[in-house]
């Protein structure tokens, strides 16, 4: 059992999801790390149909990224992405040896 904002609940707390690393590549993907430590590949191309991440389109603001507490950002933050919809609209990735 534990409280959070004035209300009990059963269970244990789960941690909040976080990206500890981003990795962007060339073809509008990127590799995230999650505090869980899994990784996901994460396609970008469909943010492309919404006008508020035409900014993206610009490579040199794609390709850099910045985490901010555990969320990717860019254009000096003034863009963001929740962790939670990265992980809902990315697929499991396994490192090629």
């Amino acid at each position: 059992m534990f409280f959070s904002n004035g209300m009990v609940y059963g269970g244990t707390p789960k941690e909040m999801m976080k990206i500890v690393e981003v990795k962007p590549l060339e073809n509008m993907t990127m590799i995230l790390t999650f505090n869980s430590g899994e990784q996901r590949l994460y396609d970008a191309t469909e943010l492309l149909k919404y006008p508020i991440f035409d900014v993206l389109k610009d490579k040199d603001v794609f390709l850099h990224p910045v985490l901010d507490h555990g969320v990717v950002t860019w254009n000096n933050g003034e863009l963001d992405l929740s962790p939670e919809s990265m992980y809902e609209n990315s697929y499991p990735y396994e490192k090629r040896t």
